[in-house]
């Protein structure tokens, strides 16, 4: 929907902040709004969506002219908000039933909210400042704390423009060098951390208002399971805008091509590598007008490099470029876009790791990482530093749920909103909503998730009227990247993640002092 920044450093010129706030217009090219007052900074780069008009453009007043708001995101139920709580409207739009929704509750309202959001809000009576962040982070948020000061954005280049910071974080690097990705709240900068998910922070306090269950619950039926990923989807088309679906051919992306039945799906891929056969089967099934994006190897690192200097940080997975590429011309025809993220990690996709946590008797984290890191030198001590959060869950398979279900999950979902964002789409997840199914598929049992060892039964069983039985039973792939055959002019003697992993950070790091090249041949380091 938008880009949010906001700052109340010192010494921080309008013309500075405009600047910054300007670095995520792919994020909002449709309006620009500046606020300044009492020593803060709100401002907001706006991707029109939801009431197209001027008037919901932002920053947005409360009715009572107390409270501002920035807010990047989209909340599906905020009508049934307006009718249940009576809220008078001068919009169409959700940016108000947020603001009006907070002025009335304070905090709690985010217990209401169904949606994707980052926000920070200004009392503009006492200047206190509240941000949140939704429960599974879809949305981005970024945050620089430092001597009683404070600056908030959806991207990390604005922080950077305004604080300085250049130092890379230790822990960061780390992570991202075993693990392709960050955890935590670190980033790759020091200084610099990702705003918690299912957070909020008022008053310099800041509050965990949403966990995911722990307890143990049965399964749903087929036809409750159905209801849940049909009303899901519905929701996530509320636009005024053309919306369209990423259809690869995979199970995950059929359902909800199938479902959403919008008129344009999209699909990417390199001549000799790709899924295009199989995205042909299921826009033929479902009546789509397909497209077929093509990339080279050339281009790919063209684009890679264009990504990192725009966003400045490493990306995660090499697909995120793929992801880009295809974007670019999503946005030709659609401004939101379906994506199936988190269907793997509520359905236990990733087989491998899921079958081997479920047949352990005890938690080893050395095979946790053969089968899930990402480097190739040996980190044990960053794994079980990003693992921390659930090890007190005792049972492999609890561990593992909810490590991909939180953690995982989360940089799949960072690395969807910055490749669309980047190309002014926003994308949806109807797989990741909180209340319909990532709470009610919390903790069931693996096999119902894997019944008879088969992966993702119960969708390929729900859902076998509306998919073709070649894609019910086709393997499951990866978003093909032959990183064999890209040049990306590092070490040869490197395994190909590795090589991928250091062009990130050689491209990133190019006109920083600070850096020393991280990846050694030293596999002890």
């Amino acid at each position: 929907m938008c880009g949010i920044l906001f700052t109340n450093e010192p010494n921080v010129s309008k013309e500075s902040f405009g600047a910054a706030l300007h670095m995520m217009y792919h994020r909002g090219p449709d309006a620009y709004g500046l606020w300044t007052g009492k020593g803060n900074y709100l401002g907001q780069t706006r991707l029109k969506i939801i009431d197209l008009d001027n008037r919901s453009n932002q920053p947005f007043w409360s009715a009572d002219g107390r409270f501002l708001l920035i807010f990047n995101g989209e909340i599906y139920n905020y009508k049934d908000l307006v009718r249940k709580y009576n809220i008078p409207q001068k919009t169409t739009s959700d940016t108000e039933i947020v603001i009006e929704m907070f002025s009335r509750f304070g905090a709690r309202f985010l217990d209401c909210l169904n949606g994707m959001f980052a926000l920070v809000i200004l009392d503009t009576t006492t200047n206190e400042v509240f941000i949140a962040r939704d429960r599974l982070g879809v949305k981005p948020l970024y945050i620089c704390r430092r001597n009683g000061h404070l600056t908030v954005s959806s991207e990390i280049a604005p922080l950077l423009a305004i604080t300085g910071i250049k130092k890379f974080d230790e822990i960061g690097l780390r992570q991202y060098r075993k693990l392709r990705s960050f955890f935590n709240g670190h980033t790759i900068y020091s200084g610099i951390e990702m705003f918690p998910a299912a957070h909020f922070q008022f008053n310099g306090l800041v509050k965990k208002y949403w966990q995911m269950p722990e307890y143990e619950q049965t399964p749903p039926n087929d036809e409750e399971l159905r209801e849940m990923i049909i009303e899901s989807i519905k929701m996530r088309r509320i636009a005024d805008v053309p919306v369209g679906a990423y259809l690869s051919g995979g199970l995950d992306s059929t359902i909800i091509a199938a479902l959403a039945h919008e008129p344009h799906t999209w699909t990417v891929g390199f001549a000799n590598n790709n899924e295009f056969d199989w995205g042909r089967i299921a826009a033929e099934r479902i009546g789509s007008i397909h497209h077929e994006v093509l990339i080279n190897e050339i281009e790919f690192i063209y684009l890679a490099r264009e990504m990192i200097y725009k966003r400045q940080e490493p990306l995660s997975v090499p697909n995120e470029v793929l992801l880009y590429k295809m974007t670019k011309k999503v946005k030709e025809y659609n401004t939101v876009i379906l994506s199936g993220e988190g269907a793997d990690e509520l359905f236990f996709g990733y087989d491998r790791i899921f079958r081997w946590a479920a047949q352990a008797k005890e938690w080893n984290l050395q095979e946790f990482s053969r089968l899930y890191a990402y480097g190739s030198h040996e980190d044990l001590e960053i794994i079980e530093d990003v693992l921390t959060p659930f090890l007190h869950l005792k049972k492999p398979i609890a561990i593992v749920a909810h490590f991909f279900q939180v953690a995982h999950l989360h940089g799949l979902l960072r690395r969807l909103d910055n490749s669309t964002m980047l190309c002014s789409v926003e994308a949806r997840v109807p797989f990741v909503d909180h209340h319909l199914l990532i709470e009610r598929m919390a903790n069931v049992a693996f096999d119902y998730r894997m019944k008879n060892g088969e992966v993702k039964s119960p969708l390929k069983r729900i859902f076998q009227d509306i998919i073709p039985q070649s894609i019910i039973h086709r393997p499951k792939v990866g978003f093909p990247v032959p990183l064999n055959a890209i040049n990306f002019g590092e070490d040869k003697r490197l395994p190909p993640m590795d090589q991928w992993l250091a062009f990130n950070l050689r491209i990133l790091t190019q006109g920083f002092a600070t850096f020393k090249d991280f990846f050694t041949t030293n596999k002890n380091d």
